[in-house]
């Protein structure tokens, strides 16, 4: 390999040791280490510059590899100390390989997704195929299969709530798109088609993964219709802050997401502020169940009566 097409990041100036973009850890503590990213370069007619300089972020130079040498064990102290099997944890991705291979300059133009964005296009009545909601209803619709068929089921804790925020994502977006109607689940076949000759789990199980998502999909309709007109509303006031009493309304009175309304506000520019702390004391992180949002109501509402409940003099 020529010198002149190998960089050195190294450690970022005036940082720490080891704080660096090719230094790899898991979370604050545990295994870490040096690596090692392979870039393809996609020519002069892509623009941005290689890795670590002031036009990174463009597509000419896009990572496709990345070798981490797990060398370290970081403690909560921050202190480092060799690893006694040092091993090499490598990962590549799948599509921009595909997409290099293919002389794409996006993952979204290979063959495996322009299948599935066809048919998303087709399920939304669209005759334009390049449209970022319809790339993501086509990533979203094998990450949801993918989970249904290992065993996950839409839910309101763990696992099956990152399901269902998937799913209700790409509803949104076939919504944006026009699509009131229930659609996502008919996508399965097209997936079927594209994948399961790789993944027999995938074809066999195909049938009941279109049956799980079209009924949160017929679950979801109502939320989405009776809280996007409340949300369209909000917005339409100009206002850069979404107020906390409207996002708690949305999940209260129609069961619309936090997450959901954050993402919305978030593509129009607006913040959303947290909901007030008299109403949910709880995070929005974490799904709350209806008896606590029902009970949070109760004491806003006799608080914000209070004075005229009181007997008068």
């Amino acid at each position: 390999m020529p010198k002149e097409r190998c960089i050195r990041i190294g450690d970022k100036p005036g940082g720490a040791k080891y704080q660096s973009d090719n230094f790899w850890q898991m979370a604050d503590t545990g295994p870490c280490g040096p690596c090692s990213e392979i870039f393809y370069d996609h020519g002069e007619g892509i623009p941005g510059g290689p890795p670590g300089s002031a036009d990174a972020d463009g597509d000419r130079y896009i990572e496709i590899w990345n070798l981490v040498f797990m060398q370290y064990n970081r403690d909560d102290k921050g202190v480092m100390t060799p690893l006694p099997k040092p091993c090499v944890d490598t990962g590549m991705g799948l599509e921009r390989i595909a997409a290099v291979l293919q002389h794409k300059h996006s993952n979204y133009e290979i063959d495996l997704f322009q299948d599935l964005i066809k048919a998303a296009a087709r399920e939304t009545g669209q005759k334009v195929l390049k449209n970022p909601s319809l790339n993501v209803i086509a990533d979203h619709i094998r990450a949801c299969a993918f989970l249904i068929v290992d065993g996950v089921i839409p839910g309101n804790e763990g696992r099956g709530y990152v399901l269902r925020r998937i799913i209700r994502r790409a509803i949104r977006h076939g919504y944006k798109l026009g699509q009131k109607q229930p659609f996502f689940h008919r996508l399965v076949p097209d997936l079927d088609q594209a994948m399961g000759d790789a993944y027999p789990e995938l074809r066999s199980a195909a049938k009941r993964v279109a049956e799980v998502l079209k009924q949160e999909e017929e679950r979801f309709a109502e939320t989405l219709e009776n809280g996007m007109a409340v949300l369209e509303g909000a917005l339409a006031s100009g206002e850069k802050l979404l107020d906390g009493e409207t996002i708690f309304k949305l999940y209260d009175t129609f069961g619309f997401p936090v997450d959901l309304t954050a993402d919305i506000a978030t593509a129009r520019a607006r913040r959303a502020s947290s909901p007030p702390r008299r109403a949910w004391t709880t995070t929005v992180a974490r799904p709350i169940s209806a008896a606590t949002t029902r009970s949070a109501c109760r004491r806003k509402w006799w608080r914000s009566t209070a004075k005229a409940r009181r007997p008068s003099s």
